[in-house]
């Protein structure tokens, strides 16, 4: 009788009629634009490979656009968005839109073509890519603008104008999206040659005159709604920072003139002194502020009051996560804003882009019953935005509120979510700090003596190239189209040729490739239980590269060993140190859509345990290096600086509790990328890591500067020494300057050389002269330093 209630509840969900809806106050702050089946994703890579045309590439964009446009107006959605689909990312387009282009890519002027867009993003045979970091706390990547005193500014795509127009062609008003002018420039960093102290807020006066050409061709166009993304306001920012926001939208005022202004805000609350200033704004119609992360802006709106006459858009349905919105408790929230802002004032919105989540449900028809009667992804939380806007309009659809009551009910209750035993374990973990016996001096002594390793040690980072045939073989074992015997038999082969390679390559500690994962969180989920996986549910990182998130839905533990076979295995193949490769708790936790009905920290410790558990069945097996990624510790931390111990305090431990009980002699190493570590590197150091491999090379060396600065670090440490996001492949003189910078600030007797992240997403002919020029690199050095000896 359950089951047939859920299937009854998913079947109205999935099937509820989007056409019937009226138009009521709802807002998307964004949308997804990889496509339900990563559309974009394979255009990008085509295009790339040179199979198709520019033309091609567009044609495919176009459509998608053109779906999402349509799906949202079918909704019933009043304020959809526009210029929020990208071939990368929404910041790059912003430089692009302004023709912040670094001298190095020789961008001639006028409209920017993509073979220049993708330089900034790939690099090129001549010059390097610019700096990817994460989008605030999410796993989202940007391209880091480059900006200084003598950068020319122009305005050099037309992009918002074109693709306003597109959606009007098909009969849809849009509103049109930007990053606004301030978020931009606090995002940025000085250009390579300039002043780190370079206050880039002095180039408001240079940028801001663009904005105004573009918001005068959107008016022209017919536009009466824009949207400007200010995002940097939920962080702590000075008053000289908060200023900026006066000036910009001051300035920027008389081009306001007969168009609605909304300031869109995500992520966490703004703070008391932001809200004042921004909401003190004129010409600015409404503002938009997340309400789900946003845990304290309800009762800062009610002490502090909202402008007269202003629109709230108030973003009640989750756009980080994959739950069902509690239509019930959001109607309480609407209701309580309502008699602040009056009726017709507020907005029903998502918290943020829906971008962070996957795109639609009714792909998903492997997906349990119960489990996907608790969900929604983007199409569902469309539909979730218009059916609250009725029903605050007194146009309930008691139905729909009822299948969603159900549903949360079902949750709720259902024994499959808690694990007894598994809460009992975790929660006694918060007794000791988990540290291990030996300090790290001492424990390296020991690793030495037992590895043999030479000075500045040369390894890699997990995986290597995944090619097309190694996705076919995963592909066809998983729908049963070959045995698991056919199976292990092919990545054997693809071990073996990989372990030969970094032998003949000559690098001294060897990584196995993880030819049996697709994904580093994916391939854990799938072992751990607790958690439930998607066909189809893509969301985008950057760029091309897409991944699936894993549900976690339950208390998490490890039924059996996941990695001892291949590791084993791979080990047998070489007498060099073969690396275990595990991805740690943090990661796991940050990389997939986390239970909402318990802390994080709770669900963090609880695969903590089950990673230890991993470790020591490695140790057991006589795999004497294991590595335990973390490469999304900085990315969890939250934004304001209050709440930023607590977390890494949890954090920071989960990663102790999966090693702390191995031997002093095996070597615990760890990864990071592309973050800025910089602020955390204590943490970092508390971690405890016999080696660190992090992230360097393509943010320009900037992890070195806290040791310029200072800072002690005894432990190993690999900086990275060439860039694998990147086609480009380094020259040995290159990556050796790069490692004589490092050996500036470090011991040579705790320098690694490796490169900033896993192979993966390279193809082998990039990769084999790249890593032959970097173990050449290692080996002349080392023979630099002996003879300085």
């Amino acid at each position: 009788m359950i089951i047939e209630k859920l299937i009854w509840i998913i079947g109205w969900i999935t099937s509820y009629s989007l056409h019937k809806s009226r138009k009521m106050a709802s807002h998307i702050v964004g949308y997804p634009r990889i496509g339900p089946k990563r559309e974009l994703k394979f255009a990008l890579e085509s295009f790339w490979d040179g199979k198709s045309s520019a033309e091609d590439l567009q044609h495919v964009a176009a459509d998608l656009r053109c779906s999402i446009w349509k799906q949202m107006a079918s909704a019933g959605i009043k304020y959809i968005p526009s210029n929020t689909f990208s071939y990368y990312d929404q910041v790059l387009d912003t430089t692009a839109m302004l023709g912040a282009v670094p001298e190095r890519y020789l961008f001639p002027g006028g409209e920017i073509e993509f073979d220049t867009y993708f330089s900034m993003v790939r690099g090129n045979a001549s010059v390097p890519a610019m700096e990817m970091t994460k989008w605030f706390d999410t796993n989202y990547h940007f391209i880091v603008p480059e900006l200084g005193p003598n950068t020319k500014f122009s305005y050099s795509s037309h992009k918002a104008v074109s693709e306003y127009k597109e959606a009007k062609a098909l009969g849809i008003d849009t509103v049109p999206v930007f990053i606004g002018p301030v978020t931009y420039l606090l995002l940025s960093k000085p250009a390579k040659g300039v002043e780190k102290s370079f206050p880039l807020l002095s180039l408001l006066g240079n940028i801001l005159p663009i904005y105004k050409e573009v918001i005068a061709e959107l008016k022209a166009a017919g536009a009466s709604w824009i949207q400007f993304d200010e995002p940097i306001l939920v962080l702590d920012l000075d008053s000289h920072q908060l200023a900026a926001f006066s000036k910009s939208y001051s300035e920027l005022k008389s081009s306001f003139s007969g168009l609605n202004v909304l300031m869109e805000t995500y992520f966490a609350d703004v703070p008391a002194e932001a809200y004042k200033t921004i909401t003190s704004l004129n010409g600015i119609s409404g503002y938009g502020f997340d309400l789900v992360r946003g845990t304290n802006t309800l009762d800062v709106i009610k002490s502090m009051g909202f402008p007269s006459g202003k629109y709230l858009f108030a973003g009640v349905v989750d756009g980080r996560n994959i739950w069902a919105n509690d239509l019930a408790a959001s109607i309480n929230t609407l209701q309580a804003l309502e008699a602040v802002v009056g009726k017709d004032k507020l907005v029903v919105s998502t918290s943020c882009s829906l971008m962070h989540t996957a795109v639609d449900l009714v792909n998903e028809t492997k997906l349990d019953s119960e489990i996907k009667s608790w969900l929604a992804f983007a199409a569902q939380k469309v539909v979730e935005v218009n059916e609250l806007a009725k029903a605050l309009a007194g146009d309930k659809d008691e139905a729909f509120f009822s299948a969603n009551a159900a549903a949360h009910a079902s949750r709720k209750s259902s024994p499959r979510v808690t694990n007894d035993e598994v809460q009992k374990a975790a929660s006694a973990l918060k007794d000791s700090n988990h540290s291990r016996a030996t300090n790290v001096s001492a424990r390296l002594d020991a690793q030495q003596k037992k590895l043999k390793l030479p000075i500045l040690p040369t390894t890699t980072l997990g995986s290597f190239p995944q090619t097309m045939e190694l996705r076919r073989v995963r592909r066809e074992y998983k729908a049963n189209k070959i045995t698991e015997e056919e199976y292990v038999k092919a990545i054997k082969e693809e071990i073996n040729e990989v372990v030969k390679l970094q032998e003949e390559l000559d690098i001294d500690v060897l990584v196995h490739g993880e030819p049996e994962r697709n994904d580093m969180v994916e391939y854990f989920g799938e072992q751990l239980s607790g958690f439930a996986f998607t066909v189809n549910g893509w969301v985008q990182s950057y760029g091309s590269r897409c991944v699936k998130p894993p549900i976690i839905y339950g208390d998490v533990s490890r039924p059996k060993a996941m990695t001892v076979f291949w590791s084993s295995m791979a080990q047998n193949m070489t007498s060099r140190p073969m690396k275990g490769m595990l991805t740690g708790p943090v990661t796991i936790l940050n990389w997939s859509f986390v239970r909402n009905d318990q802390p994080r920290s709770e669900t963090c410790y609880q695969i903590a345990l089950a990673i230890k558990k991993e470790v020591e069945d490695l140790e057991a097996a006589g795999v004497q290096v294991i590595q335990i990624d973390e490469a999304a510790l900085r990315e969890g931390l939250p934004l304001r600086k209050s709440e930023q111990s607590v977390y890494l305090d949890w954090a920071v431990h989960s990663f102790r509790i999966t090693n702390c009980s191995v031997k002093d002699t095996t070597q615990i190493h760890t990864h990071m990328c592309y973050s800025n570590f910089n602020d955390i590197i204590h943490s970092i150091i508390d971690m405890d890591a016999d080696v660190i491999s992090i992230e360097n090379s393509r943010s320009n060396e900037k992890l070195l500067t806290v040791f310029r600065e200072g800072v002690k670090y005894g432990a190993g440490i690999g900086p990275g020494v060439y860039d694998i996001h990147s086609p480009r492949i380094p020259s040995t003189e290159e990556i050796t300057d790069r490692i004589n910078k490092m050996l500036a600030v470090l011991e040579a007797k705790i320098l690694w050389v490796n490169p900033d992240c896993g192979l993966k997403t390279r193809k082998y002919a990039e990769v084999k002269p790249a890593l032959t020029n970097m173990v050449a690199a290692a080996k002349l050095l080392r023979t630099q330093l002996a003879s300085a000896e």
